[in-house]
């Protein structure tokens, strides 16, 4: 975000970290009324992060995170949220459908706007199109390799 120059890039970014901040507080206090520690919390770095951080054009932050990420966070939270009802689980679902989808959806439109305006040269299009093939690439791998930890050819909702 700091070095993202367009403005209306820069308030998205800015408005997707604060959302996305809520939603990890969201499920930090129901992870705490079912049980669970967080204090120890800390994400990993990985390779889809370390690709994310190596962007440096607009076109490519937006397809990758905008675009790419939040179309893949919300197929991954219907899923969940599936489960979650299958297992009893209300009050998750009730939370993921009220407050963190409307928020996906939201990051996810405003992505698809802001790569239509300025991803508008053939290079650019390009950029944009290698861009998400290669998020898409990352998570796919990052998802088998889930799988294979887990000792299961697919997750639950799948």
């Amino acid at each position: 975000m700091p070095t993202t120059r367009e403005l209306d890039v820069k308030l998205a970014f800015a408005r997707q970290a604060g959302d996305e901040a809520g939603h990890f507080e969201l499920v930090a206090h129901r992870l705490g009324a079912l049980g669970q520690d967080l204090a120890g919390f800390a994400a990993p770095d990985n390779p889809l992060f370390q690709y994310l951080r190596s962007l440096t054009s607009t076109v490519e932050r937006v397809a990758a995170g905008l675009v790419t990420l939040e179309a893949i966070a919300y197929g991954v939270n219907e899923n969940f949220i599936a489960l979650c009802e299958q297992r009893g689980d209300s009050e998750t679902a009730r939370i993921y459908r009220m407050y963190i989808q409307p928020d996906e959806q939201r990051h996810h439109q405003l992505g698809q706007q802001l790569i239509a305006k300025y991803a508008v040269s053939p290079d650019q299009q390009e950029l944009a199109r290698a861009t998400v093939a290669r998020v898409l690439e990352i998570a796919s791998a990052a998802r088998a390799s889930a799988a294979a930890r887990l000792g299961t050819a697919c997750f639950p909702g799948c």
